[in-house]
């Protein structure tokens, strides 16, 4: 298989699930999780902030933590890469994006389907009864390097508010991954975007589809642990790839 087939493949595809990690949001400035600590919350251990324990310590500082990251995300804008995958689903309806990332940028791009395995920093909950909290749109979003800030209360049982997200040592959300599986064992092409394929059990999306007979294609600058499954390895960056290869298939 050639690169000049690739498009091809898309085109021909029924159903097409694209797995994307923090590389397709890079290219927007959005920073890898580890990468993710600057100016005074270097002193800090991101995945000793991400965790249960550590809200339960010091709710002030881990709430201020993702609050910085939330600001972060705000003021970033999708890239190429999120723009055609928005295109490519416009056109083609049964395209499912599954992203292990925790920003907004899938949506903004216009993606409809879109499965946050690992929750959303969008998406807060009182960390007691599990109600869905809404952040004032009124009130603008701005990154306060290294404040701790206390978390807002629940107004159904008054508990702390939690980040959305999945911290460590917790489960995916049954229903997502269910949805996930389901959408990774009926599709003909998965495409892995930005994502090393360490990170379980997202990591084995790939290997459900390809036992299930479909094509898996990586794009991602770096090598994966998914290359040695792949049907197809295309080095480079999503923003500059992914449009060619969506514009080339839509033609």
């Amino acid at each position: 298989m050639t690169v000049a087939d690739i498009p091809d493949l898309i085109r021909q595809s029924r159903e097409t699930v694209v797995l994307t990690g923090a590389g397709i949001s890079a290219d927007s400035g959005v920073p890898t999780f580890r990468e993710a600590l600057s100016g005074l919350w270097k002193r800090f251990d991101p995945e000793q902030l991400a965790t249960l324990e550590a809200f339960e310590r010091d709710p002030a500082l881990v709430w201020g933590w993702y609050e910085w990251r939330r600001a972060s995300v705000s003021m970033a804008k999708p890239n190429e890469a999120h723009s055609a995958l928005a295109r490519l689903e416009a056109s083609r309806p049964r395209t499912v994006v599954v992203t292990q990332n925790v920003d907004d940028l899938h949506e903004r791009a216009g993606s409809k389907r879109v499965v946050h395995l690992h929750g959303s920093l969008f998406t807060p909950r009182c960390a007691h009864c599990g109600t869905r909290f809404q952040f004032d749109a009124t009130v603008p979003v701005e990154p306060r390097d290294g404040r701790r800030i206390e978390p807002p209360r629940c107004a159904l049982c008054g508990g702390r508010v939690r980040p959305g997200v999945v911290w460590f040592g917790e489960p995916l959300p049954s229903a997502l991954w269910q949805e996930a599986q389901a959408a990774a064992a009926t599709c003909d092409l998965l495409v892995v975007v930005g994502t090393s394929g360490l990170v379980q059990p997202a990591a084995s999306l790939p290997t459900i589809a390809r036992r299930a007979g479909a094509l898996v294609l990586v794009v991602d600058p770096h090598p994966t642990a998914i290359d040695g499954i792949s049907t197809r390895c295309l080095r480079g960056r999503a923003a500059d790839l992914l449009p060619a290869l969506v514009e080339a298939a839509l033609a």
